[in-house]
């Protein structure tokens, strides 16, 4: 454990209630707390293979999800391209541009 120069608290420290997680000086409680509840139930998971099936199913849902939406704004960005340089192309085969 290293000392910070600016401080005197140890560095990459486990905490005393919760053993398996590593303490930095910026944590905050909620993050300590987020920590000391995510690994359980992450081990509890992804202990098993169905588990690890479930969060693979929930992860791929969430990337269709996304990619749903994304491919929805740039459906209309070159919609909106199209009409925008075909206005061009006609202004200027007339010589208006």
């Amino acid at each position: 454990m290293k000392l910070s120069q600016s401080d005197n608290y140890p560095r990459g420290s486990a905490h005393k209630l919760m053993p398996g997680v590593d303490v930095s000086q910026h944590m905050t409680a909620s993050a300590l707390a987020l920590a000391g509840l995510v690994a359980p139930a992450q081990a509890a998971l992804l202990g098993s293979q169905v588990g690890q099936l479930l969060a693979a199913l929930v992860a791929v849902a969430l990337i269709i999800v996304v990619g749903k939406f994304v491919l929805k704004l740039a459906w209309r960005l070159v919609t909106i391209g199209i009409v925008v340089v075909a206005a061009f192309y006609v202004l200027s085969t007339l010589g208006l541009v």
